[in-house]
C-alpha cells in the first residue's frame, strides 16, 4: 500500500518500447507486472486524486498496455490489478448485500429560515448533551463548525476496502442494502483498486458516482445521431450506466467518483476535515469546492456562492450539504430512522424554463430526414426535466438566431414535445448551421425547402436502422417483438445489419438465446414471427418498405393499381408520372417514390430483401360490410392463412384490422406463438380472444369464405 519509490523505473520517464514477452522468463515478468501495478495506481492516484499528472496519456496507455499483455502472456491476472478496469464477462443478475454502516438520506429544504432552524437545533441539543464546543476552539463557548460540501445530483454508493483493496462496491438501494455493482465500479478511472500509503485495516467511504456535464452532452450527441434515445439527465445516465450487466459498457462511458464521507473504518479521525485531508493520500478523489465554516450564516453564504457558479460547474450539483465537523458532537446528535441528524441539504431552485445551449447534435430519421436538436442544461419545464429541445430546421434556427451558447426559453408543444422557443440572451454571434454532410454516414444534406435531408438513402446507418424498426412496425409487417429496444439489441449484437438480415436470424438461434433477456421461448416466437412474414400482403410490404410518404393508406391504393410488386416497381422507376393517377399520389409524393428506387443503396436493400420475400398479389376490392364496425387484431401464425390474408380478408368485408390491442378492440385472433403483450392486452380490456377456428366461425356466421 506504500507509494512507489523513484526507483520504479515506470514512474518518471518510464520507457514505452519493451522487449519482447517470449524472451521473458516468469520471474522477470512477475517482477515487471509488480511495478508496472505499483506506478499505474500512482499515476491514477495523481491523475484522479491530486490533478497533478506526471507522465502523458499515451505513455500511460502504453505502459498498461504492457501490463495487459504480460498478464495475459503469464497469466498473472489479480483481483485488485489495475487493468480489471477493462470490463469482463456480462454478469446474469446483481447480487443484493447489505452495508457495513446504513446510508441514510438527508433532511432538507430550499428554504434560509429551515437551514436555520436546523443550525439552533443543533446548537441547543449540544448544549443540553454537555458538549462544550469544538476542541479546536479550546474556549468551551459551545461552537459548532461546519463542513460544506457540493451536493453532488449523482448515485450514492459504499466503497468497501480490507487491506487496502477493493472488496465491493455497492448501490445506496433503500440505505440498508443495495446492488453489488463492484465489477462496474471497477471500470470507473477514479475508483482505485488498491489505496495508497496507510489507510485503515478496514475502511468503508461513501462517493458519488457522476457523468462530468460535457461527457454527458458528449454521450447524448453520440446516441442521438445513432438514433437512440438520450438520457434525461447526467444522474439518469449515471444510473443506467452503473446498473448495466455488461462491465464493457460501463467502461465505455464517462463515469467519475467524488468520495465524501467515512461510513465505517477501523480506525476513525476526530473530524470530518481530518477525513477530508486523508483521502487524497489513500487516493481518494475530494472535490475542491469544500469549505470549513464556524456558523450558519457563513455556510448560507457558502451556499448562495455556490448557486451563482452553478453553471460553470463541470458537473451537476442540486445544492449544498451543511454537516457537523467533529465525531464526538455528530454521536452525540445521532439519527432517525431515515436521516442523520447532524447534517442538512440546503437545496437550490430548479432552472426553470431558461437554460443555456451546450451543443446541438444532428438526428436523421427513417427517410433521411435531418433534424438538429439543442442540447441543453438541464432544465425543469412543466415539472419535467429537460436536457434537449428540437430546433426543428434550418428556417427556423435562422429565424431564432439561436446557437450554442445561448440562453434560450424552452416550451413543451402539447406538454410533450420541448421546443426552443426564443433566444433570451445572446451568447454567441450568428446562427446554428447544419453540416454539409450527415454525421452518420458522411453523405451530402441537401435542403429542400425549410427541411434538409441525408442523402445517403439506406446506406447510411441511422436510416437503415430506423427502416428495420420502420419494417417491423404495426405500419409494416407487425412483427410482434420486433420493437425498437429489441431492433437496437440484435443491431448491437452484430445480427442485424439491414432488414434482409431478419430472415436469416432462424439459422442464428443459439446466437439470440446468448443475448440478455432472451429464452427458448421468446427466440422461438420471434422466428415465427419471422416466417410467418415471408409471403406478406403486397400492400403492406409496401407500406414496410419506408418509402417516404408511402403510409399504409398509400400502400394500399398502390397495390390496389398495380397489383404486383414487379408492375409497380417498374412504373417507379421508370415513368413515375404513371403514379399520379393513383387516389393520394401527386406530383410531389410520385417524384419522392421515384427517387427512392433510384437510389442504388435503396435498390439493393429492397433486392436483398426479395430474396427471401415474395410479396403477394391480392384482390383489394371491396367484399361488402359484413363486418363493418368491427376491429380486429392478430396475432401468431395462422394455419390456413397468413396474418396479412386474414387482415386484408376483414378489411375488405369492412372491419378494422390494427396492430395493437385497445379499448376499441373486438377481436384478438390467435394462431401458433401468440405475443403475450396482445393477450395481456387483451385480458386487460375485456377483449373476446379467438383462436383461429372460432374465427372462421364468425366469419362463417357472416356468410364470409375464408
Amino acid at each position: 500500500m506504500s507509494t512507489p519509490t523513484t526507483e520504479n523505473p515506470y514512474l518518471r520517464d518510464p520507457p514505452v518500447e519493451f522487449d519482447p514477452v517470449q524472451d521473458l522468463e516468469l520471474e522477470a515478468a512477475e517482477e515487471q507486472v509488480e511495478r508496472l501495478r505499483e506506478a499505474i495506481r500512482e499515476h491514477d492516484r495523481r491523475y484522479y486524486a491530486e490533478n497533478d499528472p506526471i507522465i502523458a496519456d499515451r505513455t500511460y496507455d502504453a505502459l498498461f498496455a504492457r501490463l495487459q499483455e504480460l498478464e495475459d502472456a503469464f497469466d498473472l491476472a489479480h483481483p485488485d490489478s489495475p487493468t480489471r478496469a477493462v470490463g469482463g464477462e456480462p454478469l446474469e443478475a446483481f447480487e443484493t448485500v447489505e452495508h457495513v454502516a446504513p446510508m441514510l438520506s438527508i433532511d432538507a429544504s430550499g428554504e434560509a429560515d429551515d437551514v436555520r432552524e436546523f443550525d439552533e437545533r443543533v446548537r441547543r441539543e449540544l448544549r443540553d448533551a454537555g458538549y462544550d464546543g469544538d476542541s479546536d476552539d479550546g474556549d468551551g463557548n459551545g461552537e459548532v463548525a461546519y463542513v460544506c460540501e457540493p451536493k453532488f445530483d449523482g448515485v450514492s454508493m459504499e466503497f468497501v476496502y480490507e487491506d487496502g483493496s477493493l472488496e465491493r462496491a455497492v448501490t445506496r438501494g433503500d440505505g440498508h442494502e443495495g446492488d453489488d455493482v463492484t465489477r462496474n465500479a471497477r471500470t470507473i478511472g477514479s475508483v482505485p483498486q488498491r489505496l495508497h500509503d496507510d489507510p485503515p485495516e478496514s475502511f468503508a467511504v461513501r462517493g458519488e458516482v457522476y457523468m462530468p456535464k460535457d461527457a454527458f452532452q458528449a454521450h447524448n450527441r453520440e446516441r442521438i445521431e445513432r438514433g437512440e434515445d438520450p438520457f434525461a439527465n447526467p444522474r439518469n445516465a449515471t444510473a443506467g450506466t452503473i446498473r448495466q450487466l455488461d462491465p464493457a459498457v460501463v467502461a465505455e462511458r464517462p463515469l467519475e467518483v467524488f468520495y465524501f464521507d467515512v461510513l465505517a473504518a477501523s480506525d476513525l479521525a476526530d473530524s470530518h476535515r481530518e477525513e477530508l485531508e486523508d483521502f487524497p493520500r489513500y487516493g481518494l478523489r475530494t472535490n475542491d469546492r469544500v469549505e470549513i465554516v464556524s456558523d450558519i450564516e457563513a455556510a448560507i453564504d457558502y451556499r448562495d456562492r455556490l448557486l451563482e457558479a452553478r453553471d460553470d460547474l463541470p458537473y451537476e450539483i442540486d445544492g449544498v450539504v451543511i454537516k457537523v465537523d467533529y465525531r464526538e458532537a455528530r454521536e452525540e446528535l445521532g439519527q432517525t430512522a431515515r436521516h442523520d441528524r447532524w447534517a442538512y441539504a440546503y437545496k437550490f431552485p430548479a432552472r426553470a424554463e431558461v437554460t443555456p445551449i451546450v451543443d446541438v447534435a444532428v438526428q436523421v430519421g427513417r427517410t433521411g430526414r435531418v433534424t438538429p436538436v439543442a442540447l441543453l442544461e438541464p432544465v425543469d419545464v412543466g415539472g419535467v426535466t429537460v436536457s434537449r429541445a428540437s430546433l426543428h430546421n434550418p428556417e427556423e434556427i435562422a429565424a431564432k438566431n439561436v446557437n450554442v451558447g445561448d440562453t434560450v426559453r424552452v416550451q413543451r408543444a402539447g406538454d410533450v414535445i420541448p421546443y426552443v422557443e426564443e433566444v433570451v440572451e445572446k451568447g454567441s454571434e450568428g446562427h446554428y448551421e447544419l453540416p454539409d454532410v450527415c454525421p452518420v454516414c458522411g453523405s451530402t444534406i441537401e435542403r429542400n425547402g425549410p427541411l434538409a435531408f441525408c442523402t445517403g438513402g439506406l446506406a447510411c446507418d441511422a436510416q437503415r436502422r430506423r427502416s428495420i424498426e420502420y419494417y417491423a412496425s404495426d405500419d409494416g409487417l407487425d412483427l410482434e417483438g420486433l420493437g425498437e429496444k429489441t431492433v437496437r439489441q440484435l443491431v448491437d449484437a452484430g445480427l442485424l445489419e439491414s432488414v434482409a438480415d431478419l430472415y436469416k436470424l432462424p439459422q442464428k438461434r443459439d446466437a439470440l438465446r446468448d443475448l440478455e433477456g432472451w429464452g427458448e421461448t421468446s427466440v422461438e416466437n420471434l422466428v415465427a414471427e419471422i416466417e410467418a412474414s415471408r409471403e406478406p400482403p403486397l400492400a403492406e410490404f409496401l407500406s414496410a418498405l419506408g418509402i417516404p410518404h408511402v403510409g399504409p393508406t398509400t400502400a394500399r391504393e398502390l397495390a390496389r393499381e398495380f397489383g404486383s410488386f414487379e408492375a409497380f416497381r417498374e412504373v417507379a422507376e421508370d415513368d413515375p408520372a404513371k403514379l399520379e393517377g393513383v387516389d393520394d399520389v401527386g406530383e410531389t409524393v410520385a417524384e419522392t417514390i421515384h427517387e427512392f428506387f433510384a437510389s442504388e443503396a435503396n435498390a439493393a436493400v429492397v433486392d436483398a430483401v426479395l430474396e427471401h420475400v415474395s410479396p403477394q398479389e391480392g384482390d383489394l376490392e371491396d367484399g361488402g360490410d359484413e363486418l363493418a364496425g368491427l376491429t380486429f387484431v392478430f396475432t401468431g401464425s395462422l394455419e390456413g392463412m397468413t396474418r396479412g390474408d386474414a387482415q386484408e380478408l376483414v378489411e375488405a368485408h369492412g372491419a378494422n384490422a390494427t396492430g395493437s390491442v385497445s379499448g376499441n378492440t373486438d377481436y384478438l385472433v390467435t394462431g401458433e406463438n401468440p405475443g403475450a403483450t396482445k393477450l395481456a392486452d387483451a385480458e386487460e380490456e375485456g377483449v373476446d380472444v379467438l383462436e383461429e377456428d372460432a374465427f372462421r366461425a364468425v366469419l362463417e356466421e357472416r356468410g364470409i369464405e375464408a
